[in-house]
């Protein structure tokens, strides 16, 4: 399980792309096939996504999945 400044760090980033994406909790959610609410769980680094999940949410978002990791 990541250390909640891990998780936030990773929340922060999805944050950011979806805002340079122009979308929308709820666009991203459809696109990565989650649920919103979970979309905006992982931006406020409130819980821990599966890999799984932020590969579908890299994919969504067009990015590398590394990327998620990394302080923008």
């Amino acid at each position: 399980m990541l250390k909640k400044n891990q998780r936030e760090i990773i929340g922060l980033t999805v944050l950011k792309y979806r805002r340079k994406a122009g979308f929308s909790q709820e666009t991203l959610a459809e696109k990565a096939g989650i649920h919103p609410n979970y979309v905006g769980r992982i931006e406020r680094g409130e819980c821990s996504a599966s890999l799984e999940i932020l590969f579908r949410l890299a994919k969504a978002l067009g990015v590398r999945p590394y990327k998620l990791f990394l302080k923008l």
